[in-house]
């Protein structure tokens, strides 16, 4: 009878061990996985805001532009751009920008 009071114990614990050993084995999986896709989103923020900070500053773009490029850059108004597309075989020219709206 003693042993059964001795034994009961310690093989209730061995399974609470076993169960939280696996429970904290799938929590760890689940945080790396985690950790790691905040960490590709991160890089992919860093490099839209980078990307942002470029193309959205016009000073920046002109500063670029004497420093890599010097004088092969040229600037043009936006209202001289068009959109070149093709369809079915043909150039199809459209205004970027329509002056008149």
């Amino acid at each position: 009878m003693k042993k059964i009071f001795f034994f009961t114990p310690i093989i209730i614990l061995i399974f609470a061990t076993t169960l939280t050993k696996n429970s904290t084995k799938k929590l760890d999986k689940q945080i790396f996985e985690i950790n790691e896709n905040i960490r590709i989103l991160e890089d992919r923020y860093e490099l839209n805001l980078l990307d942002y900070n470029i193309l959205t500053s016009p000073k920046k773009l002109i500063e670029y532009q004497k420093f890599y490029f010097e004088e092969k850059l040229i600037q043009k108004k936006i209202e001289n751009l068009n959109i070149i597309t093709i369809v079915n075989d043909k150039l199809k020219i459209e205004k970027m920008v329509n002056i008149d709206e």
